[in-house]
């Protein structure tokens, strides 16, 4: 698997920039990293500094316009565009993507087939770049109250009705264990619909090992699973975060690739 610290999350508040983040990660033996918002980075400095240090970015977001409003659908494709540029200019193969929010006085249903149209128009932009756009449930019960998409067995459903392979699920297992825990029988069963792992524990969204969730089981079922992909760590860390890097390094240094 591959490794993947978040710079938005671990290193949060640090107040340095890209450049030393990436150069702080590939110290602690990282080879690949993300972050959010490639709109508030320096593009050419990030592409400089990728090839200075022979670091890959795993994943970066697409702008964030809501798919379940088809009134949105043209700027939610504009950005995606905007996006697919960066990403080949940055030789990332990830962009996440969320869905949107409720919309008051819309079915579910309407909503559900606005997403389902907005991914497939997306993933005829998608064809042909070696770029997969992946879809992220979030939890509503503690950090995105009113966001669309919470279960992760409704994102796989979506997902197959999409019926692209550049479009599949990013599976958060922070978020899922919120939403509806059983994230080792979840995700093994539908692996083949996951493009991409975030993680973090839980309660707190903190590194792994300050909460409830055995990530040597759920590390482990993923790996015998055949998944080589990416794996982010997407967490916010009470201790000191290349600390926190360097622990999960050594701790999880089988399944590293």
């Amino acid at each position: 698997m591959k490794f993947s610290p978040s710079l938005a999350a671990v290193f949060r508040g640090a107040g340095r920039t890209t450049r030393d983040n990436i150069r702080l990660v590939k110290e602690m033996g990282y080879t690949s990293f993300e972050f959010w918002s490639w709109w508030n980075e320096d593009l050419d400095e990030v592409e400089q500094v990728m090839k200075e240090y022979d670091m890959t970015l795993g994943s970066t977001c697409t702008k964030m316009v809501s798919l379940t409003d088809r009134s949105q659908r043209e700027s939610y494709l504009s950005g995606l565009r905007e996006s697919i540029a960066v990403a080949n200019q940055l030789n990332c193969k990830y962009l996440i993507s969320q869905t949107g929010s409720e919309l008051p006085g819309v079915s579910r249903a309407e909503m559900t087939d606005s997403l389902i149209e907005g991914l497939q128009a997306a993933a005829a932009l998608l064809e042909g770049t070696g770029i997969t756009l992946v879809v992220e449930p979030l939890n509503t019960r503690v950090d995105h109250k009113g966001y669309f998409l919470a279960r992760s067995d409704e994102a796989f459903e979506i997902i197959r009705q999409v019926g692209s392979p550049q479009v599949k699920v990013l599976f958060d297992v922070y978020h899922q264990q919120i939403t509806e825990g059983d994230v080792i029988r979840n995700l093994t069963a539908n692996i083949a619909d996951i493009g991409y792992f975030h993680i973090a524990d839980n309660p707190g969204r903190h590194e792994i090992g300050t909460g409830e969730i055995n990530y040597d089981n759920v590390l482990k079922a993923i790996h015998e699973t055949g998944y080589t992909g990416f794996v982010g760590l997407e967490y916010m860390p009470k201790a000191d975060a290349l600390q926190t890097l360097q622990q999960f390094r050594e701790r999880y240094a089988c399944y590293w690739d």
